[in-house]
């Protein structure tokens, strides 16, 4: 053997390069494990704008110029952009309220009556009291609103702790409770004198919420509530105890978290921000509560939490994506000359495929809590 044989021979060998195929998977990989989050709520918004499309192309219209009639309803200049906002407002805490009952393994199917609450007995304190000063009549009204909408979520998280009663059972027949206690009461003893039809009396001017040029303020407060509720899930001892008893009751309970206190709590915090979304939408928006308004806002809540993924934060950008079609819906209608229904079709959509998962998960969930309660299982992963 030659003495370059040799040599070559001596050489270590040098460790082999992984494939390129291995480094693509690796990227990609990584690359999916980044955008995991934002998978299941960006998929559904591109199917429910597929979906949109199509009964837009249906009607034998463009759905290019519904695009842009969206676009130029939502988005174009400030008082468009400032609408949006309008509507995106409340949807930011109604979809908080119901992140919060999810939190602690909670349904609450009540934010629309719990915003209705909050809508109409703010409206009472924004017309009854006169003569006081802005800086003391609007905190008043919106803290009456949102302990008005705290009152029936309480009472359905009383009745889920003390005697298990199921809070999507409650919460949908207080509902129905309040919208006919609301309409009375505005078609009755705090109607207005001078409406043709069921409204309370306009607030005063000192309990109105007012706008930063073209921007709505309640908005500002909708983002402030946001980003407490963010760090106080995240960062707070009562944040761990709702995610504690949200993930495993009885895992919760020989942990030492009272788990029927953390329940009333967590549903009557739920209520207080739909609360206050539905008096914000009164002190900011109408000016008063009449029949008929707000009848989504409630159940959109629902469609925000889920797009959202349970992330309080999050809450702000799904809100102003389903706010700004709605704000574009009389643009669809003038511009595009296609049927504002199209929008609640599309949310409907986004809702139903952002749902799936979450639901999934939370039904199984709930099984195995009830499997622990006739003793099938031991134990269950807290948070799982």
């Amino acid at each position: 053997m030659s003495d370059s044989s040799l040599a070559r021979a001596k050489q270590p060998e040098r460790p082999e390069r992984p494939e390129r195929s291995e480094r693509s998977e690796k990227g990609a990989a990584t690359l999916l494990k980044a955008l995991g989050p934002a998978l299941v709520p960006g998929a559904a918004i591109v199917i429910g704008f597929l979906v949109g499309a199509l009964f837009v192309w249906q009607q034998g219209k463009s759905p290019a110029t519904a695009a842009h009639a969206v676009f130029d309803g939502a988005f174009n200049g400030r008082e468009a952009f400032g609408r949006t906002l309008e509507k995106a407002t409340p949807l930011v805490l109604t979809g908080l309220a119901i992140i919060m009952g999810l939190k602690a393994g909670l349904f609450n199917i009540g934010a629309q009556g719990q915003l209705i609450m909050g809508a109409v007995f703010s409206a009472y304190i924004g017309f009854r009291l006169h003569g006081v000063p802005a800086a003391i009549h609007i905190p008043l009204a919106l803290a009456v609103g949102a302990l008005a909408g705290a009152a029936p979520a309480a009472f359905a998280g009383f009745l889920k702790a003390k005697r298990n009663v199921h809070e999507v059972i409650t919460t949908i027949m207080l509902n129905s409770i309040i919208v006919g206690l609301a309409d009375w009461l505005a078609s009755r003893p705090w109607r207005s004198k001078t409406a043709a039809f069921s409204k309370t009396a306009t607030i005063e001017s000192s309990a109105a919420i007012g706008r930063f040029g073209k921007l709505p303020l309640g908005f500002a407060v909708a983002i402030a509530v946001a980003l407490v509720l963010s760090f106080v899930l995240a960062k707070t001892t009562f944040g761990f105890r709702l995610a504690t008893v949200g993930g495993n009751r009885n895992a919760a309970h020989y942990a030492g978290v009272n788990v029927a206190s953390t329940t009333i709590k967590a549903m009557a915090l739920s209520g207080m921000l739909a609360g206050l979304g539905g008096a914000i939408e009164t002190l900011g928006v109408l000016g008063h509560y009449e029949q008929g308004t707000s009848s989504s806002l409630g159940f959109d809540g629902i469609t925000i939490a889920l797009l959202s993924k349970l992330n309080a934060k999050a809450t702000i950008p799904s809100a102003i994506l389903i706010g700004a079609m709605r704000a574009a819906d009389t643009k669809l209608q003038s511009n595009a000359h296609i049927e504002p229904e199209i929008v609640s079709v599309i949310v409907a959509v986004i809702l139903l495929f952002a749902a799936a998962p979450v639901l999934l998960k939370w039904i199984t969930k709930r099984v195995e809590g009830d499997g622990e309660q006739h003793g099938l299982r031991l134990t269950s992963g807290w948070g799982s």
